[in-house]
């Protein structure tokens, strides 16, 4: 037996968790992960532990008690406030929390156990990357290059795509995107593309296969197109010197497609 239908099989033997209550653990599950990324967000650029410490208020430095670290709800029952100093709580912390948990409930509608886990890994794991991307230009390699084993490991046991077509992804990724910003650094005497963008393409690669790429680098340019689009129309000034992170528009197109093509 291989280990995908190993692990169906157990989680038929705990028991099948549908409807409403697949959701109600879902959105849980998602909102405590979204919590961890959001501190992820915010500490780790500023070179401080995601893990160690206790939780503190960004602006009176009082330690939170467990129940104004509930996920969502203790954002809500204070009202984005701190409860002793009255300073508003960073909403990013009410937005990656409600993101983590929107990416666990989609997960566990398009798919079955155990196929559900690793596209909320997936789903997670690129949030957090194209956060980090939007807010700081910033793609850590410890975070992309471990995302190339994770998706090879997924093909290993059965889960998406084969094995060849994820190690060709991989190298196709990456080269392709090393190629493209080699070029243009020749060609325009600067940067074109920042040097976590390959690596996240390779990561990509690992996980949909080599088909799938040029249908992400299609979407990102959409989705970038229609960002520049809504700023324009919003009165925002478009030049053609102007920057989109496009780890997270690549982030934005993959996710979507494993949601389709994973089985």
């Amino acid at each position: 037996m291989g280990t995908s239908a190993a692990l169906t099989g157990l989680a038929d033997r705990i028991g099948p968790v549908t409807g409403s209550a697949a959701t109600a653990v879902g959105f849980l599950l998602g909102a405590i992960i979204g919590s961890f990324l959001a501190a992820t967000l915010i500490r780790w650029p500023q070179g401080r532990s995601v893990i160690r410490g206790r939780s503190r208020c960004d602006h009176c430095g009082r330690s939170l008690s467990l129940v104004e670290l509930v996920p969502i709800l203790s954002w809500l029952v204070q009202r984005g406030k701190c409860r002793k100093c009255g300073a508003a709580i960073d909403p990013r912390h009410l937005a990656i929390e409600l993101g983590g948990a929107v990416i666990a409930v989609t997960a566990i509608l398009a798919h079955p156990l155990p196929l559900a886990l690793f596209t909320a890994l997936l789903g997670w794991w690129l949030f957090l990357l194209a956060a980090l991307d939007v807010e700081y230009q910033w793609l850590p390699d410890r975070l992309t290059l471990p995302l190339v084993p994770a998706g090879l490991a997924a093909a290993a046991i059965g889960i998406g795509p084969g094995l060849a077509d994820r190690l060709i992804g991989a190298a196709a990724g990456f080269a392709s995107l090393a190629a493209i910003g080699f070029l243009y650094r020749r060609i325009r005497g600067r940067d074109g593309l920042g040097g976590g963008d390959p690596k996240l393409f390779a990561a990509i690669g690992a996980w949909l296969g080599w088909a799938q790429l040029p249908i992400v680098l299609l979407g990102a340019g959409l989705i970038g197109l229609a960002v520049l689009t809504l700023r324009r129309l919003r009165g925002g000034k478009v030049a053609a010197t102007d920057r989109l992170p496009l780890g997270a528009l690549m982030a934005l197109a993959a996710w979507p497609i494993w949601l389709l093509i994973a089985r």
